[in-house]
């Protein structure tokens, strides 16, 4: 598979069913691999730090996730670039009815108990082996819980990037065969996660919806972040640095 480089960060060039597929292997072959997302505002948050850019490139899936960083490839590298709009949410109502075709043991860890006992409700074919709220645990502990529930999948939700940190330090001490960092994706498993209707996905205006749904926390992240992350690209393609 191959990568763009979006702002020190090296995304791979891969679809749903391309994913689906990795993961399907690695968990047949008995592999562990590492795959996260990368929104506008994870690769503007991961610039800022050396550390970060390592481990976030570190993973051996970093998927694209919304329409800004598909534009972004474009206008760095016109049809070279990403070949359509891919994210996360969109992805992990695929992975669900894979896992459940497939039988395999899934384990979430991140986000709230009322949200995890939603996911775990809303998905009963879904071999849910395991939860963990994102707020009150200790690794050691929780590490001994992951490996103990058999799992394959282990879902991470803490958000960028404190779930990039946990699983690049953390990813020899589990068992799991595929560990996925999701944000705030296990509100998808939950079926709560709030989305613009397809017109807006289309037009790469969903960030509206959340916007308008949640405006204190999430006005700076998209009326600030969304321009910021567009101009370094631009001075990146038109300047050179």
């Amino acid at each position: 598979m191959k990568n763009i480089k979006i702002l020190n960060v090296f995304i791979t060039k891969i679809s749903y069913a391309e994913l689906l597929n990795y993961i399907e292997c690695a968990v047949a072959e008995n592999k562990k691999n590492i795959i996260s997302y990368a929104a506008f505002h994870t690769i503007i948050h991961v610039n800022e730090s050396n550390e970060l850019t390592d481990k976030i490139n570190s993973f051996n899936i970093l998927h694209a996730d919304g329409f800004a960083v598909y534009l972004a490839s474009r206008l760095l590298y016109g049809k070279n670039g990403l070949e359509k709009r891919i994210t996360g949410s969109d992805f992990y109502p695929i992975l669900i009815s894979s896992a459940i075709k497939n039988n395999w043991k899934i384990f979430l860890f991140g986000d709230t108990e009322e949200t995890l006992a939603k996911a775990v409700e809303k998905n009963s074919s879904l071999k849910i082996c395991g939860t963990q709220n994102g707020f009150n645990y200790r690794d050691e502990d929780l590490i001994k819980k992951i490996n103990d529930s058999g799992c394959q999948i282990l879902i991470v939700g803490l958000g960028c990037p404190k779930q990039e940190i946990w699983i690049t330090e953390n990813k020899d001490k589990l068992n799991a065969n595929i560990i996925i960092a999701v944000g705030d994706g296990i509100k998808v498993f939950a079926g709560t996660k709030k989305r613009g209707g397809r017109v807006f996905q289309t037009l790469g205006l969903e960030w509206l919806i959340r916007l308008i749904n949640n405006p204190v926390t999430m006005w700076k992240r998209y009326l600030i972040g969304i321009p910021l992350f567009l101009y370094r690209v631009i001075k990146i393609k038109y300047f050179k640095y």
